[in-house]
């Protein structure tokens, strides 16, 4: 299920989105131009490997906690990247708009760095390196959802070579992903050595993202809220259709 649209309104442009679109892109074509050795050692000093800091590898290859903000920078191929960034593009926007560039960049690091914990103490002793944004994104999922609920999303469902297109609610989308994150992450705990999906990552990111959000959204004397015209494709400026009740923002 891959989210395709949004209907939030938005009204400054999502410098940091793109920013952290064109740096992710970079550092990946910098890992894609190295040696084989090189980039081992590249992955192994700035992916996050738990074992280096509560594992046996603590006692001969140590490590500072620099990689707690580098892993989420880091990527294990295209498909990964594209992605991450691509669910970055449709979902960050709007919560830029709503937290200011600072306070989302902030916002950002804040969840990288919660998620890279959430999976470290998950698997203490994994000796594999973990990477990816998707952790940080987890949190701006969780910001959306709870910010914008009742926002429409127009999400992808592959069907064999068929692509179909449904509308879903901001909240149901993020309840059907953190579940999709949850039981697999509950199974992946007695196999800490194991490659793939850091589960625990994407739970710990979402649920930092969720909790902080009304300690960083901005307030609306820094803020003026939208007149409902504002809104686009026929939505209210929070997402919903026209004719749902309550406040906007």
């Amino acid at each position: 299920m891959l989210p395709y649209l949004d209907t939030v309104a938005r009204r400054y442009p999502p410098v940091i989105v793109w920013s952290l679109i064109v740096l992710n892109a970079l550092v990946f074509l910098y890992q894609n131009s190295l040696p084989e050795w090189a980039l081992e050692r590249f992955v192994f000093d700035y992916a996050l490997v738990p074992s280096r800091f509560f594992g046996d590898l603590r006692l001969v290859a140590p490590s500072d906690w620099t990689p707690f903000i580098s892993n989420m920078f880091l990527h294990g191929g295209w498909l990964h990247l594209i992605l991450n960034m691509w669910t970055l593009w449709i979902f960050g926007p709007a919560v830029e708009d709503r937290l200011g560039p600072i306070r989302f960049l902030v916002f950002y690091l804040v969840c990288g760095v919660a998620a890279g914990l959430a999976h470290a103490l998950a698997s203490p002793t994994s000796v594999v390196p973990a990477l990816g944004a998707s952790g940080a994104i987890a949190g701006v999922i969780g910001c959306y959802a709870r910010m914008f609920p009742s926002a429409r999303l127009i999400v992808m469902v592959p069907v064999l070579f068929l692509p179909l297109f449904f509308e879903v609610r901001a909240i149901s989308f993020a309840l059907l992903w953190f579940v999709m994150q949850i039981v697999p992450g509950i199974f992946s705990i007695g196999q800490i050595d194991s490659g793939g999906i850091a589960w625990w990552a994407h739970i710990g990111g979402f649920v930092v993202g969720w909790l902080i959000t009304p300690l960083v959204r901005r307030s609306s004397a820094a803020y003026r809220r939208y007149y409902r015209d504002e809104g686009v494709y026929g939505f209210l400026p929070d997402g919903r259709r026209e004719g749902g009740r309550g406040p906007w923002m």
